[in-house]
């Protein structure tokens, strides 16, 4: 045992050798923890505020349809001019924006107003998630398995990130007031961008526009598209299953406890997140990819049959969000590295950017629906929301399968 412990974790060694991979990482790791937070506190905050799940996911919607289209923008931007100077530019516009909307939700101004000012604070996020995947790409270089290694790692950290940002929004906002878990995630935002902006060394280089370079959105690149569709279906299924689980445990009188099971979900993909980074995978991301999808869609299965079989039984809901969490980061991982491999390196943040925005995307479309579910039906029918999700997820690889038949083969 000890003897495979220390081989899963030299590679890991490996990583942390590359000089300032754990300073930008480190800095990343801060800048991104509102990503968890986010969602849950503007939820929480709403529902205080008006007592709807509906308006919560409406706005919540609309909020992750502006993200999902301003992060690979800005990505190309960041591709183009650099990190640094993007991240500069929209990180102040995001917090003065965001800090703007808590004020019109708490003095009441019109609903518009609330949307308007969502909008604004989305349109101007840079994601720090694939900006530090490009920067392990820029200092590691050519070894396939080291950057599948740090593709791992930081899907770890988007699991640590995912169990504790909620727990860590859903105790400001119910302890001590509930916009309290918003200006916690803006204060992250703040320190993060500060600490990633020091980070100059590891910057990726610019690549100004050319004459002669593609400059046509990498979305309309037909593998691309096959990559982007199932994305979202898996973020849908992440968003509808996260806001499900507020309403399911609010019915039980329990909702500020709703992070600690997000927590539980988000803990075993990081349990796969890690033992996925130490090996040494023979078979390529593309293959990975495919067969992911089909394990996440049955680990769905026992959330479902929890709450419908053992409804209240919060124990066995518990054990199902625990097995489900095992086949993400696999996917997530799988996912990213096929995204980065199908395109040069001049668009390798954009590409990033895309493939984490159809999760974004994913995430708000089903937010009204749910919502208008679990207020008007109950939250244990809207359990079926998230399987239906999974499902697309699968039915959508099928019009891309000799793309993807292809793509095992070139990998």
């Amino acid at each position: 045992m000890p003897s495979r412990l220390t081989f899963m974790l030299t590679s890991y060694k490996r990583l942390f050798a590359v000089p300032g991979g754990w300073n930008f990482s480190f800095a990343g790791f801060i800048l991104r923890m509102p990503i968890s937070m986010l969602y849950i506190a503007i939820v929480l905050f709403v529902v205080a505020e008006t007592g709807s799940y509906a308006l919560a996911g409406a706005l919540s919607m609309v909020a992750s349809l502006v993200l999902s289209v301003a992060t690979p923008l800005w990505s190309r931007v960041a591709d183009q001019i650099g990190q640094n100077k993007v991240l500069s530019i929209t990180a102040p516009v995001h917090l003065i924006f965001l800090g703007l909307f808590v004020y019109l939700v708490k003095s009441d101004a019109p609903t518009w107003s609330w949307f308007t000012s969502a909008i604004i604070f989305e349109a101007f996020v840079i994601g720090s998630g694939q900006m530090v995947r490009r920067r392990w790409i820029h200092v590691i270089g050519d070894d396939r398995k080291l950057i599948d290694t740090a593709y791992s790692f930081e899907a770890l950290v988007d699991e640590v990130i995912f169990t504790s940002g909620p727990v860590l929004a859903a105790i400001t906002a119910s302890y001590f007031f509930p916009e309290a878990a918003i200006f916690t995630a803006m204060g992250f935002i703040s320190v993060g961008t500060l600490l990633f902006l020091s980070q100059r060394k590891t910057q990726p280089p610019a690549h100004p526009r050319q004459v002669g370079d593609d400059h046509s959105l990498l979305i309309k690149d037909r593998f691309i598209q096959a990559l982007f569709i199932p994305m979202m279906a898996v973020g849908a299924f992440f968003g509808s299953t996260g806001l499900v689980l507020v309403g399911y445990l609010d019915e039980f009188g329990i909702r500020e406890y709703s992070g600690f099971y997000i927590a539980i979900w988000s803990f075993s993909s990081g349990i796969s997140a890690f033992i996925s980074g130490s090996l040494h995978w023979k078979i390529n991301e593309a293959r990975r990819f495919v067969i992911s999808v089909f394990a996440l869609a049955l680990l769905t299965l026992p959330i479902y049959i929890a709450a419908q079989l053992f409804t209240g039984n919060l124990t066995i809901l518990a054990i199902a969000l625990f097995l489900n969490g095992l086949g993400i980061a696999p996917l997530l991982t799988a996912g990213f590295a096929v995204a980065e491999r199908s395109v040069s390196p001049k668009r390798t943040t954009e590409v990033l950017a895309w493939s984490i925005s159809a999760l974004n995307l994913g995430g708000a479309i089903p937010a009204a629906i749910t919502g208008y579910i679990i207020d008007t039906y109950g939250s244990t029918v809207a359990f079926i929301v998230p399987v239906i999700c999974m499902l697309i997820a699968l039915l959508s690889l099928l019009p891309f399968l000799s793309l993807w038949k292809a793509k095992v083969i070139q990998l």
